[in-house]
């Protein structure tokens, strides 16, 4: 960890030189440590005319952004004043030789139990831009995410023209009922869990939902200006379309990470990902408002949230300037429910920046090959009830037919006290272990195992790793988010993945990096990285409700010969289970 300091003590700097260079300070500033209090708690919210107490960090929904330089050290003390188990993650930091930070319960630490505090300490290394935090223990994160803003160092620029004003735009999904309830329900009796009553655009749902004219986000722009939007996608369990009626907008970052400029006027965004888009507002100022919206993208076969949360953008009015009070209201157009070839072309734009300065550090070789199939399946119903789910199963979903099962401490405790005897096992299949046409008929056989099962990769290990959707219960797209890692997204296609073709199409000069990507439904999509990050590492869908489903498993990477290459020992203040 870089410590933050600088050449001399401001005092000194003060009284030697003057007041003026004290002004110019912030430029011997290499980095500096940044220190947050969340204090979770309860605390009524109403939306849609329906008010409930929700679980929110100092009473804030959505709750307080994090901003930071690349390089800076962050301090987030973390104090559970609610009977709710509670831990942090901080979605997209890398995380390196710091993941006892990353927060994932029961994968690297225990939950904070209530009058509980711990203190989430880490530094951004090598990332600029937007990710997020969000709780990662059940369904908490329905109501505790917000933004992480990480700025470039000091006399560093961004590789566009600096934008008039940056603007967070976080998507998130509402439920009138309490969502713990939901899940909770929906794993007992094995049936799908009840969809949201709405989506919120910064915890708004908008003028589209009933009863919610007032709860709208509104974004005032002036004519003739860029501004950069900062779009998160925090809803739990859906893909979203957005635009922004009669304007496009560039897109110049994903998952904090630069990309080649391209221009669209429709983003789709999955959970978990980020996109920051640079919007160029109109010449003159126009009499009218225009709708932000959002709705779904959705392939699969359940239930889903059908409905449309929208912002609205409007011109601040010019001085000296006689207008109608009546203006137009314009709406976007988005995409049909279900447009996965629209998806594929958008998604095949996204290509890294690669230039001497933001440069695609993509394995050109590989040590070790995975081929993993993700998606639903069936567990048995327990003797004496009444199920919901497939033939009166309960559902399930898997990767490599494995139904991750968390343990009741923290694997990554487990690992380093070398304590993995009864916890998990590290015999994770490389390849399915029941082939079959993947994406064609599914098989009679839908039941999955249940088990905690580990992948174990030395230091420094290069990992092509292929996921391939199946269609067992439905084809879907599935969000895949890794932990600890970004990954360089080299191929992808519709069907199977065909091994001895695929690969010559393969994009080993400038493919995009991220850490959430969207499987396509009935598709496959391939992914390099590089396991320089000692620690154990969550892997899982971003659809929470596949998630608790088991849509999930772990990486353990090894530590290396250096001391800068081993996991540092457990913080004091590490909860315990």
């Amino acid at each position: 960890m870089e410590p933050c300091h600088l050449p001399l003590p401001a005092s000194m700097i003060v009284r030697l030189f003057g007041v003026f260079v004290a002004l110019l300070l912030p430029e011997f500033v290499f980095c500096m440590t940044r220190n947050y209090t969340f204090n979770i708690v309860q605390h009524n919210v109403t939306r849609l005319c329906h008010t409930k107490s929700i679980v929110s960090i100092n009473g804030r929904f959505p709750g307080p952004r994090i901003v930071a330089r690349e390089g800076d050290q962050l301090l987030v003390k973390v104090v559970n004043h609610v009977s709710n188990n509670i831990t942090i993650h901080w979605h997209g930091i890398r995380q390196i030789r710091s993941g006892w930070a990353d927060g994932p319960a029961y994968v690297t630490q225990c939950p904070i139990q209530t009058e509980q505090t711990y203190t989430y300490n880490f530094t951004i290394t090598g990332q600029r831009g937007t990710l997020f935090w969000h709780a990662h223990i059940s369904w908490m994160r329905a109501t505790l995410y917000g933004p992480i803003i990480i700025l470039p160092k000091r006399n560093e620029s961004y590789p566009f023209r600096k934008p008039y004003k940056e603007v967070p735009i976080i998507f998130g999904e509402w439920w009138n009922a309490d969502p713990e309830a939901v899940i909770n329900q929906a794993l007992q009796t094995g049936g799908g869990p009840n969809v949201s009553d709405a989506y919120t655009i910064n915890g708004f749902p908008g003028p589209l939902y009933n009863c919610s004219s007032k709860d709208t986000f509104r974004l005032k722009v002036k004519p003739g200006k860029t501004y950069m939007l900062r779009l998160i996608n925090a809803a739990m369990n859906d893909e979203l379309f957005f635009s922004i009626a009669n304007h496009t907008v560039i897109i110049v970052e994903a998952d904090a990470v630069y990309i080649k400029p391209f221009q669209t006027d429709v983003v789709m965004i999955t959970p978990g990902q980020t996109t920051n888009v640079l919007l160029k507002t109109k010449p003159y100022y126009p009499n009218a408002t225009f709708l932000m919206a959002a709705r779904p993208y959705f392939t699969g076969q359940g239930t889903f949230d059908n409905s449309t949360v929208a912002g609205i953008l409007e011109y601040e009015h010019p001085l000296n300037h006689t207008f109608n009070t009546k203006k137009m209201v314009f709406k976007p157009t988005l995409p049909p429910l279900n447009a996965t070839t629209l998806v594929a072309n958008f998604t095949r734009k996204f290509r890294s920046l690669n230039n001497p300065n933001f440069t695609a550090s993509v394995p050109q070789t590989v040590d070790k090959q995975f081929y993993f199939t993700l998606g639903l399946g069936s567990s048995p119903c327990p003797k004496n009830t009444t199920c919901q789910g497939p033939n009166g199963t309960k559902f399930a979903a898997s990767v490599n037919n494995v139904s991750f099962a968390l343990p009741t401490t923290a694997l990554l405790q487990a690992y380093i006290s070398k304590k993995s005897n009864g916890v998990y096992t590290t015999d994770f299949p490389t390849n399915p272990p029941s082939p079959f046409n993947y994406t064609g008929t599914p098989p009679n056989n839908t039941l999955v195992s249940n088990a905690t099962r580990l992948v174990a990769l030395p230091f420094n290990t290069s990992v092509e790793l292929v996921l391939q959707d199946t269609s067992i219960l439905g084809a879907e797209n599935h969000p895949l988010h890794l932990h600890g890692f970004n990954f360089f997204v080299v191929g992808q296609g519709f069907g199977n993945y065909n091994p001895t073709q695929d690969p010559a199409n393969f994009n080993l000069v400038d493919p995009v990096e991220r850490n959430t990507f969207g499987v396509p439904a009935g598709g496959w999509v391939a992914i390099r990285f590089l396991a320089d990050n000692p620690g154990v590492w969550f892997m899982h869908c971003h659809f929470d409700v596949h998630t608790s489903w088991g849509l999930r498993m772990a990486w353990i990477v090894m530590d290396g010969p250096l001391p800068s290459q081993k996991l540092p020992p457990p913080p004091s203040d590490l909860p315990e289970c």
